[in-house]
């Protein structure tokens, strides 16, 4: 009996996670699972799973978590209770190194079919080879780029396309300095320590690619334009 009860519990989970548009789904779930209908809950999609078999309970620093697979998948609900969802990341590493994604806290179990969906966005955010685990709120103009690929692509080609035809060394290493100059807030001395470069170095490269995008850094429209495209390379051009 408590096998049966258990596969049931896993099944509502399941059917919340989908989404799908059943009555009284949430309550019922509540009901075999032990969890309250009304509450706030985290969903995170993870890739590749770990350690305690999928579907099953865990507690850890007083949240209550429930894993399970989906394909390639590793989804995680949490019941957040009153804490803040920001504590979920430094969590989930101890049993999955990531990558993964994080979705919006969600109102209650009927919420999860759409935090999940949003967890899997904020997992697409992820670079190939990271392994952060980020919350969607933490990268929404990515989000928005990566849930769009047909946009994305002609984003790309439309912004970085002289680039695409160069030497890809070439090509890498004019990414790689932008990214650099954007992370270091615009600072082209602080992006040369980062390159091992001269601060001279970095701004002829930027200006080699202002020419070859015939766009501008100095120009917020066309700096915007820039990042997310920058973006959409970095998460969809195919790896060496």
């Amino acid at each position: 009996m408590r096998g049966r009860s258990d596969e049931r519990g896993r099944a509502l989970l399941d059917a919340l996670l989908e989404g799908r548009p059943e009555p009284d789904l949430a309550a019922h779930a509540a009901h075999s699972l032990g969890l309250p209908e009304q509450g706030r809950y985290a969903v995170a999609v993870l890739r590749p799973g770990g350690g305690a078999p999928a579907g099953v309970a865990m507690e850890a620093d007083g949240l209550r978590f429930l894993r399970r697979r989906r394909a390639d998948r590793e989804v995680v609900v949490v019941a957040l209770g009153d804490r803040d969802p920001a504590v979920l990341a430094g969590l989930l590493v101890r049993w999955c190194p990531g990558p993964g994604g994080i979705g919006p806290v969600a109102d209650g179990l009927a919420g999860l079919g759409d935090a999940r969906r949003l967890a899997e966005v904020a997992l697409l955010t992820c670079p190939p080879g990271t392994t952060e685990i980020v919350r969607l709120e933490e990268r929404l103009p990515t989000a928005l780029v990566v849930s769009q690929p047909e946009l994305s692509a002609r984003l790309v080609a439309d912004v970085f396309g002289p680039l695409l035809d160069l030497d890809p060394a070439d090509r890498a290493l004019l990414m790689r300095t932008l990214e650099a100059w954007l992370e270091c807030g615009g600072s082209a001395g602080r992006a040369a320590g980062r390159l091992y470069c001269h601060r001279n170095t970095v701004l002829n490269r930027l200006r080699r690619l202002e020419r070859l995008t015939s766009r501008s850094l100095s120009r917020p429209r066309e700096l915007v334009e820039m990042m997310l495209a920058l973006d959409a390379f970095r998460l969809t051009a195919p790896q060496p």
